[in-house]
């Protein structure tokens, strides 16, 4: 059975084993300086949060990070899933779907008006779980790199 909670402090060396994994699977980097800062914020309570997910035996299998904005189209806040990462050994599991359902209680419970996310047209994988957990809105990413 898969357990899930917040990420702490003591979570690091684990959390930093998903994360690399993560960053690996979308072939990107970030400084050190990021990493740390990112686990500082998600520790903090600085605007970002996080959870880890666990197996039977204790080990760290997957992440979702998270965080609210205010919207122009609502009078609540957006939550946006900025992050998500299984284990390649654990995929199709459920603990996906997991961590989703985390984050979209977490959501509810917070007020938000929706809960989005995005993912790259060509992660299949994912996309088909994405699909039996929520709706396509047909939108297509764009962004100015500052």
């Amino acid at each position: 059975m898969t357990s899930i909670h917040a990420i702490r402090a003591e979570d690091f060396e684990e959390w930093t084993a998903l994360w690399d994994g993560y960053l690996r699977f979308y072939e990107s980097e970030v400084p050190a300086a990021v990493t740390a800062r990112t686990f500082r914020r998600i520790t903090e309570g600085d605007g970002v949060h996080g959870a880890i997910a666990r197996d039977d035996e204790g080990r760290a299998i997957g992440l979702v990070h998270w965080l609210t904005h205010a919207s122009t189209w609502s009078p609540t806040d957006y939550c946006y899933l900025e992050d998500l990462f299984v284990a390649p050994g654990v995929r199709g599991g459920g603990v996906g779907r997991a961590l989703i359902a985390h984050v979209r209680d977490w959501a509810a419970e917070h007020g938000s008006d929706k809960l989005y996310w995005l993912t790259q047209e060509g992660n299949a994988t994912a996309r088909a779980l994405y699909d039996r957990v929520a709706t396509h809105t047909g939108f297509t990413h764009y962004e100015i790199a500052l």
